[in-house]
C-alpha cells in the first residue's frame, strides 16, 4: 500500500506498508522498486539524513524489512538552482515521462559554461519541462554531449532515476552513437578503429590531445564517400572523451573538415562550423526497451556535400 500527499512546493510525502513482496527486502531496494522516479542512490542519501522512518524510527538503507512495518518517506522539494527556465524552441524527437531526445543545433552550447550563461540547451528544457529535477536540484539530467558547433542528437534525463539509468549505459559502453563526419584528404581505408587515449593538452588547456596517460578512447570509422580531397565517414564511438572524434581524426592526419581547433585555419567549403554531426542515437529507455533515433544532415551540412557531389560527378 502507497499513500502519497504532495502539494506543490512542499516536501512529498510517501508510506508504504510493506508486505509479502517487501518481507525479507533491504530498505533502499524496497523503495526503489516502489517509487521509481527515485534513484537508489539519492534514496540511500535520504535514508542517511533521516528522512525515512520505519515504525517512527531511522533505520540503516541495509534494514530487512518485515512484514506490516509501516515506511515513511519524506522528499524535500527540489533546491532552486541559478539556471533560469528560457523558452527556447527545440526539435524534440522523441519525448516521455523519463526523458526527452532532441536534435540540437549546431551553434548551441549543451549547459552554461563561463562565457554562455543562458541560450543553452539547459535553460530550454527547464522551460519545456519545468517539473524536470535531477540530484535534489530543479535542472535537467545532462546524460552525454555535444560541442557547441556539432549538431545532432542529444538525450536529457527528466528525473533522477532515468539519468541514473542512462547514465549507466553510457559508462559501460552499451549505447551506440554514429556521427557523419566530412574529413580532409582521402581515407584510404574503407574502415578502420582508431584506439588512442585522450587527455588534456598540457601545452594548450582549451584543447585535447591523443597522450599516453590519458583516458582510454575508442573509435571506428567507415568510409561512405570519397570525393578529390574530402571523405565523409561515419564514426561510431565506444567512449565519449571531450573533442573525441576531432582529435581522433587529426591523429591519423585526416581532421574534420571546418574544424578551426585541430584542422585548418582557414574556412574550408564555405564552413562556419566543422563538419560533424550526431547522426544515430540508440540507448535502452529507462522503461525497458531498446530505441534508436536518427537525424538527417541540417541544411548547411547537406549544402556542402551536394557541392562536392556535383564536382566529382
Amino acid at each position: 500500500m502507497v499513500e502519497a500527499d504532495a502539494a506543490p512546493g512542499a516536501p512529498r510525502r510517501e508510506a508504504l506498508r510493506a508486505g509479502e513482496a517487501e518481507a525479507g527486502q533491504r530498505l533502499d531496494r524496497a523503495l526503489a522498486a516502489r517509487f521509481p522516479d527515485l534513484s537508489r542512490a539519492y534514496l540511500q542519501a535520504l535514508i542517511e539524513g533521516g528522512s525515512v522512518l520505519v515504525g517512527g524510527k531511522a533505520r540503516k538503507a541495509s534494514h530487512r524489512l518485515r512484514p506490516g512495518e509501516l515506511v515513511e518517506l519524506t522528499v524535500p522539494p527540489p533546491a532552486p538552482t541559478a539556471l533560469q527556465a528560457e523558452p527556447i524552441p527545440l526539435a524534440i524527437v522523441y519525448e516521455d515521462d523519463d526523458l526527452v531526445v532532441i536534435d540540437k543545433p549546431a551553434g548551441m552550447v549543451v549547459h552554461p559554461a563561463p562565457g554562455h550563461a543562458g541560450g543553452t540547451v539547459a535553460n530550454a528544457v527547464l522551460a519545456h519541462a519545468p517539473d524536470v529535477h535531477v540530484n535534489g536540484s530543479i535542472r535537467p539530467g545532462i546524460v552525454h554531449r555535444l560541442d557547441k558547433d556539432t549538431s545532432g542528437l542529444l538525450a536529457i534525463a527528466k528525473h533522477e532515476r532515468a539519468h541514473e539509468a542512462l547514465a549507466a549505459q553510457f559508462q559501460r559502453r552499451e549505447t551506440e552513437k554514429v556521427y557523419l563526419a566530412l574529413l580532409d584528404g582521402v581515407v584510404a581505408p574503407d574502415s578502420g578503429t582508431i584506439d588512442a587515449p585522450i587527455a588534456r593538452d598540457p601545452r594548450n588547456r582549451q584543447r585535447m590531445a591523443v597522450l599516453r596517460e590519458g583516458r582510454p578512447a575508442v573509435s571506428h570509422f567507415t568510409v561512405q564517400e570519397r570525393f578529390a580531397a574530402h571523405t565523409l565517414a561515419e564514426v561510431r564511438i565506444e567512449t565519449g572523451r571531450t573533442h573525441q572524434i576531432r582529435v581522433h581524426c587529426a591523429f591519423i592526419g585526416h581532421p574534420v573538415t571546418g574544424d578551426p581547433v585541430y584542422g585548418r585555419p582557414a574556412p574550408a567549403l564555405g564552413l562556419r562550423r566543422q563538419f560533424l554531426h550526431a547522426a544515430r542515437l540508440g540507448f535502452r529507455l529507462p522503461s525497458g526497451p531498446w530505441r534508436e533515433f536518427t537525424s538527417p544532415l541540417p541544411p548547411d551540412l547537406a549544402a556542402v556535400l551536394d557541392r562536392l557531389r556535383q564536382e566529382t560527378g
